[in-house]
């Protein structure tokens, strides 16, 4: 089993900047994660003027239209962020939005595709992935199961390797979003690699979701969360990044390491130290029949009846006087009762 695949997503965190586009990619890097990925938007290709905004935020783009054209980098620039990648030792990926966004990736090139929520059902750029032969991840966020059943089946019957992801399209998502019990429901029902993506803007989710099997992550990243942006509030900055990949990394070694729980030897030292015997919790004398409110459990084990035992003690004479606390050892009972003692 090999660490979950985590990917770090700046989407339009950039903000157009290519400068801060580079800064996200040393900053990912620092903070351990396996890729980062950005968003291909070329706006005349997959837009137009009757987009509507999914949150009304900026107050500089009259449409959604004009965000996307102020989102585009030039292919000199997307090839300079993934050889900025390469340098740094993270996987450059970014989802595509057109079939123009395919061609220009192609000429960067990528290793894969991640296909978002809102384009598993666009069959056409499904098709033009596909032409290029390489894995694909489908995010499931806003499809029913009928709709990936279409689309799994579309990318593979076209030899595409695929992978899938679960998440739900709100931002931020709330923990009765999460969904993290499709996980197994998509791995049963398909038998492919799952993920999750998350738009909680905490590490909860994706830390709970490699515990629940998911192979990879995905998740938004700001570096503060008052950022301008349709997605900051939906992510994390990086002090809870650094947290969440070492989180993942130490429940993915827990995962390889399973307790059996039919051996426990190598508690021996321990459980003598932490386990009781029994004692006395006030003087008695000879004679006295035990109840269960004379005794007590002390530690360490093994100077009395072992505490889990003190069933066989009740109802029995003591065979000698013993002071309070005193450890109730097995020579000190009288366990041979009276009509056993009168047919000898």
């Amino acid at each position: 089993m090999n660490t979950p695949f985590i990917i770090a997503e700046i989407a339009q965190a950039h903000d157009g900047s290519l400068g801060m586009a580079h800064a996200y990619i040393d900053a990912v890097a620092k903070a351990g994660c396996d890729a980062i990925k950005f968003q291909t938007h070329i706006a005349e290709a997959e837009s137009s003027v009757h987009e509507p905004f999914r949150v009304k935020f900026s107050k500089q783009d009259a449409t959604r239209f004009d965000y996307w054209k102020r989102m585009e980098f030039t292919l000199d620039q997307w090839k300079s962020l993934k050889a900025h990648c390469d340098e740094v030792g993270i996987e450059f990926m970014s989802s595509p939005f057109s079939n123009a966004a395919v061609d220009l990736l192609e000429q960067v090139g990528v290793k894969r595709y991640k296909i978002g929520s809102g384009e598993v059902n666009n069959l056409v750029l499904l098709e033009k992935v596909a032409k290029t032969k390489k894995p694909v991840i489908l995010s499931s966020g806003m499809s029913s199961f009928a709709e990936l059943d279409t689309s799994v089946t579309f990318l593979k019957e076209r030899g595409v390797s695929v992978s899938l992801m679960q998440c739900y399209t709100a931002y931020p998502t709330t923990p009765e979003q999460y969904g993290l019990n499709v996980i197994q429901e998509l791995k049963k029902k398909y038998s492919l690699p799952v993920g999750y993506s998350d738009h909680s803007a905490t590490i909860e989710a994706c830390i709970a979701a490699v515990a629940l099997g998911a192979e990879f992550i995905e998740f938004h990243v700001v570096f503060n969360k008052a950022m301008f942006g349709p997605d900051a509030k939906a992510s994390l900055d990086f002090e809870d990044t650094t947290r969440l990949v070492k989180a993942v990394k130490n429940i993915q070694k827990a995962l390889l390491y399973p307790i059996d729980k039919t051996k426990h030897n190598q508690f021996k030292d321990l459980k003598q130290i932490f386990e009781k015997s029994l004692a006395v919790n006030k003087p008695l004398k000879a004679g006295h029949i035990l109840t269960f409110e004379d005794l007590e459990t002390k530690k360490p084990k093994g100077f009395g009846i072992l505490a889990c035992d003190y069933e066989k003690v009740l109802g029995k004479p003591l065979k000698v006087d013993l002071n309070k606390w005193s450890f109730l050892k097995e020579k000190d009972v009288n366990f041979i009762n009276k009509f056993e003692t009168e047919n000898e």
